[in-house]
């Protein structure tokens, strides 16, 4: 049972928002000849007047409640079933209820409002102290349309609320990916940057052993930092923002782009090989900083889940119908079931190593194929595992 008490001021201001609940009631009483119409707000426990027609000195106003268990209301309130009685006396239902003899009134009738989702609101209800001819389908369906029409009002009120709710919490949303974004591409990677550049510095330097090993550990955590970061601030923007937007241009550099990955990830990864094969006959129209993502994000992959004594295979090709590039890695058969999802943010593998990193990289490098209008495929067999982005040369 719902115990919370109404916000009187709230419910009055709602219905006094529809415009014509004044010349409703006006209308009713004209046409039925009764002096007192009002519209109920009704709940479980309360009976609150929030628009009022008195012209019998009934004594209620807007904001004026009745005891629930008095009214007649509390019934149709469990039964959302209208009540009309024309004659009180003359009436074996309520001839000896309590509600009439405690009001004096002798004719009433009761209209319950009933919103879009099938929840009651209250009644559309009027009294008078004189018998009145309420049965009748001219009057029923005058109170009915009056309902209906309320109920249509505080429906398009309600979806309005909620319209202002979700504008207040978009733009909030808006805000708070705006400062999620500047702390991604600013606050964070900055710092970083610093810490990797110093790293790369104390390599440079005559250390010992030990701490050309920390050296080491700081500038590979550092790049892999960067690389969340990046994934991430990508995540961002695809999912609050504009989606990755892309600087295309035609380049010939494209295997210059792909070395310099291969080359900063060749600082990680030290001990493992990695095989090019290049047939770069061909200028490309694409976004090259995006390439390098892809390639990292895929390369990355390919080094961390591959076979530790296997080489990893690239081969790039482009010639004036495609640009094709592969990345082959010795390691365990990605199931169909985890294919199915490998693209997927948040998405990790089979293993437990997967689960280290955010499960973003494969979904980003995705998300780069589709806006330059390519495709990025999986093909798994119990040899290797071998991703290709294909990008069609118009």
């Amino acid at each position: 049972m719902n115990s919370e008490k109404l916000n009187t001021a709230y419910e009055i201001d709602l219905i006094q928002q529809i415009p014509v609940v004044n010349t409703i009631l006006d209308v009713i009483c004209q046409t039925t000849g009764m002096g007192f119409a009002a519209v109920a707000r009704v709940t479980k426990d309360q009976w609150l007047a929030t628009a009022v027609k008195d012209d019998i000195q009934f004594g209620l106003v807007p904001g004026g409640e009745l005891v629930l268990e008095t009214t007649i209301c509390h019934e149709i309130e469990n039964s959302h079933e209208a009540v009309i009685i024309d004659h009180v006396s003359e009436d074996s239902r309520f001839a000896h209820h309590h509600t009439p003899a405690m009001y004096g009134f002798q004719s009433y009738i009761s209209i319950p409002i009933i919103l879009k989702d099938g929840s009651f609101y209250g009644t559309l209800c009027a009294i008078d102290p004189q018998p009145a001819k309420l049965n009748s389908t001219k009057v029923i369906g005058m109170f009915t349309l009056f309902a209906d029409l309320i109920a249509v009002h505080l429906n398009m009120m309600n979806q309005l609320a909620v319209s202002e709710t979700q504008l207040t919490e978009e733009k909030r949303t808006s805000e708070l990916r705006d400062q999620f974004i500047a702390i991604l591409g600013h606050d964070l990677r900055n710092p970083l940057g610093a810490i990797l550049n110093s790293s790369q510095l104390l390599m440079r330097m005559p250390l010992d052993d030990r701490a050309k090993r920390l050296a080491t550990i700081v500038q590979d955590s550092s790049y892999r930092a960067l690389g969340l970061i990046e994934n991430v601030l990508d995540f961002a923007r695809g999912q609050l923002g504009d989606g990755i937007i892309l600087n295309r241009e035609i380049t010939t550099d494209i295997g210059k782009i792909l070395m310099e990955v291969i080359t900063e990830l060749r600082v990680i990864w030290p001990e493992r090989t990695i095989i090019t094969q290049f047939e770069l006959n061909h200028a490309i129209n694409c976004d090259g900083k995006r390439i390098a993502q892809l390639f990292s994000n895929l390369l990355g992959n390919a080094l961390t889940h591959g076979k530790a004594d296997k080489p990893v295979r690239v081969e790039a090709t482009a010639n004036s119908n495609e640009f094709r590039l592969s990345i082959y890695n010795a390691a365990l058969k990605i199931t169909d079931e985890t294919i199915q999802r490998l693209f997927l943010p948040f998405s990790h593998g089979n293993s437990q190593r997967d689960k280290q990193g955010l499960g973003l990289g494969l979904y980003i490098s995705s998300e780069i194929a589709r806006a330059h209008g390519a495709s990025l495929t999986v093909c798994s067999t119990d040899e290797q595992t071998c991703f290709t982005f294909l990008l069609k040369q118009s």
